[in-house]
């Protein structure tokens, strides 16, 4: 084998030995409308997560669906505790409106715990 296949092979036996899975944050970038819309694959074992900052006051619908049951939550952080206002466990789907109790980089999240990708659509307005 020449080193390039080599290479290859290396990369491809890494891929298939299940490297721990994982996914960027998303940054909220809210268009001239007050909309956000995020598409993402979650891959089996990853999550995905979209977060931005809010002010105190504001109301942000969002509706979501995903191809498959996902833990969803809505969370900030305050120092070393995390905040849930939103948690649903094995949710394919949902829709509500989050008021805004306090200045926070607020992050709604899914975790795919099955085994197969699952392709989620999020929809946020202000």
């Amino acid at each position: 084998m020449t080193s390039n296949r080599l290479l290859l092979a290396a990369v491809a036996i890494t891929a298939m030995a299940g490297a721990p899975a994982r996914a960027d944050v998303i940054d909220i970038a809210w268009s001239a409308q007050g909309r956000f819309e995020h598409r993402a694959e979650v891959a089996p074992g990853g999550f995905a997560e979209v977060c931005g900052t809010l002010a105190r006051g504001t109301a942000v619908r969002w509706h979501f669906e995903s191809a498959g049951p996902m833990d969803f939550n809505i969370h900030y952080h305050q120092g070393q505790k995390v905040v849930f206002p939103v948690r649903r466990a094995g949710a394919a789907k949902g829709a509500a409106t989050l008021k805004v109790k306090l200045d926070q980089d607020y992050c709604w999240m899914w975790t795919n715990k099955s085994e197969r990708p699952l392709t989620l659509q999020l929809t946020l307005s202000r």
